[in-house]
């Protein structure tokens, strides 16, 4: 035995140090970087995920415990033991082969590990769903340069007052006491005097600058002043014409207040959404000061026929430009022939803050040698009394009021959703008596982004990191689609509630005047610079102060530039900082444990994980039940619909074909793009022909996706736009046209 023993312990030593040399023979290459090994092992991992068969758990805890072995086993190769070491080791493999026997006999009695309860990872009882990062394959954040431009600049106030006008004692005392109105604005004070001396005007002026008024006291102190006295039978005598129904309502306030102390003259209103029955009793009775919008008035033009216009003395277009762009022209036409058929002559008046080459085409039509009036500082001495001056002559350069902080952020497809949540969450939830309104392009979007909004910000529980009080969130919807006791009920609370987040479409951007709004965000795009200054004048009124926001995606950063040839400036706002909001509330708190003092790379990762979390709260709503999917998707469809449909002059900006689908799907809680969407992007659903069909396939239920397919899915949504993708009925039609188009070249 002790001859034996050298010759053993060189056998083992042999077989030791021959291991690495087999080991090299094997790869005759270098070894890998740790780098290279994590991106092999990640490819590895991806192709499993999307080719391999699902497994069971029990064969899954006996791979486990396989390689659990080999690794031992390995260590075992590669490590010299002492004999005692190996004897005691031999004993455990004989256990451990016992033991994997008995389990491979009874698979039920292989022992399994519970898992942690969720609140031990610290993710406050969210289930781990896997969602797509929001950080990776975004388009790189160009930087904003926002050219220097000489802002157009235009004075509010003046220290004239009413009594210098030669006005009704009374109608001056209704300014002083009901509209708390003493001092005149620049835009009263030139065309208050112009209207009274009778002639026909176009009016340009900045949002908010008291427009309404401008041609509301020349016409109360006309009416008041006519001789034999005002009767109701009389009719109409002047005719206001509004492009949207809240503008007409909010009008029509106004002349009641203006009309106080004149009894004898009765003002009213038509507009869409009204029962007709009602209206018809109106004029039949007699209104003497009508406004409404072009529709309803050229539907009783037509249908109603105690209504007559032989007394018209003035007719005001009120946001004329705005009148052109929704297709009114033709009803606009009708009106114009109804009243030039009476032959008395009436005075014209023109008003919007911005002037285009239709208005300019309707002022040449409609008006005789009219008084061209610009607010703005540089026209001060030459547009006051211009008659036949061009409304296109400052048509290039737009007014917004001086004291608007007007501001644009850059944020990639993905992040649009979670950034809007954060920058309301911010604004009003952590600070006070903050109003909002955020402009969406279509009523679909709007609905969904409530009933989410909703659902997912307000039900959250307010325990904040800082010492700032939280809020309750009080969200209001307002476009075309809803009913019009819904729309007069949601403008009348917005316009009295003191904070409150205004989701709507461009219905509200024209004429109204909500008290005390402190942010204006656009998130679409307007589809003109004329329509940005419209929506951004809804805030900053009457020399108040105010702040807006414009979000863009990275492609659509040069419709900064656009703005600039309109001399309106913008400034930065970076999309770190207002995600940065989230650090605030511990309801987004992401799974790891978040040190105030550690370093700014880990700030910046937390707030990444935070924002991930809220996303995933988003898209669990979503994908809890068919009804909100189904929803999120037709609003997705309707914003790509309004994506179309930006002019010509702006298609190099906004083009469908520079969005990713897979990340527009993103920000609206999707976590893929729907199949089939490049063909319904142009398609109406409601207007095909197989709509009944349609109808029917949407109320099968979607087919159940396993967890191997759906992280394909989301890797083919992450990497793929979509807008490729044709649905099986589309192919199928394809497929058929070909064989037709095949059999008639054999038959011919």
């Amino acid at each position: 035995m002790k001859d034996n023993a050298p010759c053993i312990s060189s056998l083992l030593m042999l077989n030791i140090s021959s291991a690495p040399v087999k080991f090299h023979k094997k790869t005759n290459r270098r070894p890998l970087s740790s780098a290279e090994k994590w991106a092999q092992k990640k490819w590895e991992s991806k192709r499993k995920a999307v080719f391999e068969p699902q497994e069971s758990s029990a064969s899954k805890q006996r791979k486990i415990n396989q390689t659990g072995q080999q690794h031992t086993h390995k260590q075992k190769l590669q490590t010299p033991r002492s004999p005692s070491q190996r004897s005691n080791n031999r004993d455990t493999e004989e256990n451990g082969d016992r033991r994997e026997k008995s389990a491979a006999k009874s698979p039920s009695k292989v022992k399994t590990y519970p898992k942690k309860a969720p609140e031990e990872h610290g993710d406050h009882g969210r289930p781990f769903i896997k969602t797509s990062s929001l950080f990776r394959n975004n388009p790189e954040i160009p930087d904003v340069l926002s050219p220097t431009v000489n802002q157009v600049k235009e004075k509010v106030f003046t220290s004239n007052t009413f009594e210098e006008l030669n006005l009704h004692p009374h109608l001056v005392a209704t300014l002083h006491k009901v509209l708390n109105v003493t001092s005149m604005t620049s835009v009263q004070k030139k065309t208050i005097p112009v209207l009274m001396s009778g002639k026909d005007a176009v009016v340009r002026s900045q949002t908010g600058s008291g427009k309404t008024l401008a041609y509301g006291i020349p016409v109360v102190q006309f009416l008041q002043a006519m001789q034999p006295k005002v009767k109701r039978s009389d009719g109409p005598l002047a005719v206001v014409i509004v492009p949207t129904r809240e503008l007409a309502l909010q009008s029509f306030q106004m002349f009641q207040k203006l009309l106080k102390p004149f009894t004898w003259i009765v003002p009213g209103v038509l507009m869409g959404g009204e029962k007709r029955k009602a209206e018809k009793a109106r004029l039949r009775k007699g209104i003497n000061v009508l406004i409404s919008t072009p529709g309803r008035l050229v539907d009783h033009i037509k249908n109603t026929l105690s209504i007559a216009f032989s007394a018209v003395r003035w007719l005001i277009l009120d946001e004329a430009d705005r009148t052109l762009d929704l297709g009114f022209e033709k009803d606009l036409t009708v009106i114009l022939n109804a009243l030039n058929a009476t032959g008395l002559a009436r005075q014209n008046v023109l008003l919007s803050a911005t002037l285009t080459e239709g208005l300019s085409r309707l002022a040449s039509i409609s008006m005789k040698e009219p008084v061209s009036i610009h607010v703005s500082e540089d026209s001060e001495d030459t547009d006051e009394a211009c008659p036949q001056a061009a409304p296109q002559a400052l048509s290039d350069s737009y007014v917004v009021p001086e004291r608007l902080q007007q501001h644009v952020v850059v944020v990639p497809s993905k992040l649009h959703l979670v950034c809007l949540a954060a920058f309301i969450l911010d604004k009003c939830k952590f600070e006070q008596r903050q109003k909002l309104i955020v402009f969406i392009s279509s009523c679909e979007a709007v609905e969904f982004l409530l009933t989410l909004f909703t659902a997912v910000l307000c039900v959250k529980p307010s325990t904040t990191s800082t010492k700032q009080t939280s809020t309750s969130l009080n969200f209001y919807r307002l476009h075309g689609n809803m009913r019009q006791e819904e729309r007069t009920e949601v403008f009348q609370e917005f316009s009295v509630c003191k904070t409150g987040i205004l989701l709507c479409t461009d219905v509200a951007a024209r004429g109204l005047d909500l008290p005390q709004v402190t942010w204006i965000v656009q998130y679409n795009p307007s589809v003109s610079a004329a329509e940005y200054v419209h929506r951004v004048g809804r805030t900053a009124r009457i020399g108040a102060q105010g702040s807006s926001l414009l979000f863009l995606a990275p492609s659509e950063t040069a419709f900064v530039d656009v703005l600039a040839n309109h001399n309106i400036s913008l400034s930065e706002m970076k999309m770190e900082d207002i995600l940065a909001t989230l650090m605030k509330d511990e309801c987004f708190k992401g799974r790891g444990k978040w040190d105030c003092k550690r370093s700014a790379a880990a700030f910046e990762q937390e707030v990444r994980d935070r924002a991930t979390v809220l996303q995933t709260d988003f898209e669990n709503y979503v994908h809890a039940n068919n009804k909100s999917l189904q929803t999120a998707k037709s609003a997705l469809q309707s914003f790509l619909r309004a994506y179309t449909t930006y002019p010509s002059s702006l298609k190099h900006i906004f083009h469908i074909r520079s969005l990713h689908l897979g990340h527009a799907a993103k920000s609206f809680g999707l976590r893929d793009a729907p199949q089939g969407l490049g063909s319904s992007i142009t398609t109406n659903p409601a207007n095909s022909k197989d709509s009944k069909k349609g109808k029917d396939k949407a109320k099968r239920p979607p087919k159940k996706l396993t967890a191997k397919e759906r992280v394909s899915n989301l890797m083919r949504s992450e990497y793929l736009s979509g807008i490729d993708g044709e649905s099986k009925s589309k192919k199928k039609r394809k497929k058929k046209k070909g064989q037709a188009e095949e059999e008639q070249s054999t038959a011919a």
